[in-house]
């Protein structure tokens, strides 16, 4: 899952990316209100965090912006004020949900996984390709009747090849969305994590899911898989 997060308060900003990270998802930071359009416009992103008060542009008139922009990304708005009217104002302009500072992280992490649940994710929180099956929201993988425990990355990555089976997709298109954009283009690393994703999905496997398509990147399907080597 790849996030934006518009805060223009550094500390706040490091501690959401740091503990967003940790969870594995993949986020860009904007640092003012113009910045934060550039992203969300630039990227595809599942959710959007969304300060109030922010330099250039503020946040009720960036997400009135891009609602007429048609885009229609889940956004939590994060404020200082709490009163109704405020949350009302946020709500009408077309946030998804509403978060008071000082918050605690869990809370935010728990609200960013409601939103990911609601329409038009809600039927892809249950991923499935042949017999491996991922629930999105409750981070588990399985293939068969096997429990599969994959790292933060790994499972960002997994995701990312299981909404797009029998789609033949590139390394940079694996670096945009599942990294983020400090990515700094060594394609080595991708082609390291998908061979831990091999040797723990394939394990006691006659077949592997994840195919090389050579010169291009990867594909990940149940329609041709390829022989586990010797």
């Amino acid at each position: 899952m790849r996030v934006l997060v518009v805060e223009d308060d550094a500390s706040i900003s490091r501690f959401i990316h740091q503990g967003l990270n940790e969870a594995g998802y993949a986020v860009d930071i904007a640092s003012n209100g113009r910045e934060g359009v550039n992203y969300a416009i630039a990227a595809d992103y599942d959710v959007i965090v969304l300060d109030v008060l922010l330099p250039e542009l503020d946040g009720l008139s960036i997400l009135k912006d891009l609602r007429q922009r048609g885009l229609q990304t889940p956004v939590l708005l994060l404020t200082a004020r709490d009163t109704v009217q405020d949350r009302v104002l946020g709500l009408d302009a077309g946030a998804d949900d509403y978060l008071v500072k000082p918050f605690d992280f869990t809370e935010l992490l728990a609200r960013l996984r409601a939103l990911l649940r609601r329409p038009p994710l809600q039927t892809d929180v249950l991923l499935q390709v042949g017999n491996l099956e991922m629930d999105a929201v409750q981070r588990v993988v399985k293939r068969g009747d096997r429990l599969i425990e994959l790292s933060p990355r790994e499972f960002s990555l997994l995701e990312y090849l299981m909404r797009h089976p029998n789609q033949v997709l590139s390394r940079t298109q694996i670096a945009q969305n599942v990294w983020s954009f400090d990515f700094y283009g060594d394609f080595k690393v991708i082609d390291v994590y998908v061979g831990y994703l091999r040797r723990k999905i394939d394990r006691n496997e006659s077949s592997s899911l994840i195919q090389t398509v050579r010169g291009v990147g990867y594909r990940i399907s149940a329609d041709c898989q390829s022989p586990m080597p010797d």
